[in-house]
């Protein structure tokens, strides 16, 4: 493959030494949080957040008195923007449908789709108000049905952000608290005095929200790792560096360690992009952030066919993928591993991020080989059921599950088999024996 980096991320060395350091750190602070509760929440909010409130539960009062301070415009883009969630989530929901067959005369099979009881959503906040999380996971969580949904923010600027609140509330949470980070993940999870484990961790977060929810995994459900926000940008010659540059950066803005990548079989567009992405990191206010993160994670790939460009995709698995070529529909038939597509320069990472209705937590760190994004079926559970209604049929399934267990030496498990046999098919069946 003729593959040329123009320019190359951090060495995934020292990625791992990274995320290292915060997997220790998690650690300790989930121990402390299991160990003393409350107060280990309330410490580390002092901490990391100097924020202490009487409760970090909020009041009907209290959510009421925040949710005026929203402006009506605000107020309204926030209701237009759940209404594509929960219009989304609802056509997902109805795709799922409980089912029932007999498959052969007197078996009955089916399964059906259970809400999960309980539901943690955090929504990151502290260092800019993550307004459309509370969409993303909340909304999505009511219209599947979820009886408990508690939701958890950090304070920004010292304080409740009223807008997050708002969303939140308008999302359908029934219990919001005011906590952020580790604690709030690990307040949810674990529990603690004054607030009751949930079954499921949802939303995305910063490095160790993500290395959070990783460790409490299997102690509760989590949707998916989705850690700090990842972006590729597929271009060819179809457009130019300002757009190229501007889908980069308006990711790289998330955090210092924001992957943002370009790939291209144009190599005039890539030192174009370069160039151009210098030009706005200099009027860029949130600069600081995004330049430290494309110095950092930045990569611009230079392929020679769109079959290469598609296999490097693929190897990646970036959480968002801007397509914008000749052949987008291409790419949205052949690609395999991502968090989601957006294709055509018309869209863009934002709108998802924000308004159009998909869902933005998002696979990460390649976990898009595996699972899809948060959506309405993660809340979802899918159980089977059986029913045997005939005598025939019991002592027929009963029979081959006879010597089925026999064949694997589970005694005790031919028996539950034989008894059928014997009882509803009237067969004198030796006592662990296997069924004729």
């Amino acid at each position: 493959m003729a593959i040329t980096y123009l320019k190359r991320g951090k060495p995934e060395a020292a990625r791992s030494e990274d995320d290292a350091k915060v997997r220790t750190t998690v650690e300790g602070i989930l121990k402390d949080i299991e160990t003393r509760g409350d107060a280990a929440v309330r410490e580390l909010s002092e901490k990391f957040d100097r924020y202490s409130p009487p409760s970090f539960r909020l009041s009907e009062g209290e959510i009421e008195v925040l949710m005026n301070k929203v402006s009506a415009r605000d107020m309204e883009d926030i209701r237009f923007a759940q209404r594509q969630v929960r219009t989304f989530a609802q056509a997902q929901r109805d795709s799922m449908r409980n089912i029932e067959v007999e498959t052969l005369p007197g078996v009955i099979l089916g399964h059906r789709n259970i809400p999960v009881q309980s539901v943690g959503c955090y929504i990151p906040g502290g260092k800019f108000p993550m307004v459309a999380s509370a969409h993303m996971s909340v909304a999505t969580a009511s219209v599947a049905g979820v009886p408990r949904i508690i939701a958890a923010t950090p304070p920004f600027k010292g304080e409740p952000n009223p807008a997050v609140i708002a969303a939140m509330k308008l999302g359908g949470a029934h219990e919001i608290y005011v906590m952020g980070g580790i604690q709030a993940i690990g307040a949810m999870a674990i529990g603690t005095e004054t607030i009751k484990p949930v079954d499921m961790l949802v939303g995305p977060g910063n490095a160790f929200v993500a290395e959070a929810k990783r460790q409490l995994y299997g102690r509760v459900g989590i949707d998916l790792f989705a850690g700090p926000t990842e972006t590729m940008v597929i271009a060819d010659d179809t457009v130019d560096a300002e757009i190229c540059a501007t889908d980069l950066l308006g990711q790289a803005e998330h955090g210092y360690n924001s992957p943002a990548v370009l790939l291209t079989n144009s190599r005039k567009l890539a030192d174009a992009t370069l160039v151009e992405i210098d030009r706005l990191l200099s009027i860029l206010p949130t600069a600081d952030t995004a330049r430290r993160s494309w110095e950092d994670y930045g990569e611009i790939i230079v392929c020679h066919t769109h079959k290469e460009m598609l296999e490097v995709a693929n190897d990646i698995a970036s959480e968002h993928v801007q397509v914008m070529t000749d052949r987008d529909d291409w790419y949205l038939q052949n690609m395999h591993s991502y968090g989601a597509l957006f294709l055509g320069a018309r869209t863009n990472v934002a709108n998802g991020d924000k308004v159009i209705g998909t869902n933005h937590t998002l696979p990460t760190k390649k976990a898009g080989r595996y699972t899809g994004g948060l959506w309405v079926g993660k809340y979802l559970k899918t159980h089977s059921y059986q029913k045997v209604l005939t005598d025939e049929a019991a002592a027929l399934i009963g029979a081959y599950g006879s010597r089925l267990c026999m064949l694997e030496g589970f005694v005790g498990h031919a028996e539950q088999c034989n008894v059928r046999v014997r009882r509803y098919g009237g067969r004198n069946v030796g006592y662990g024996q296997a069924a004729e």
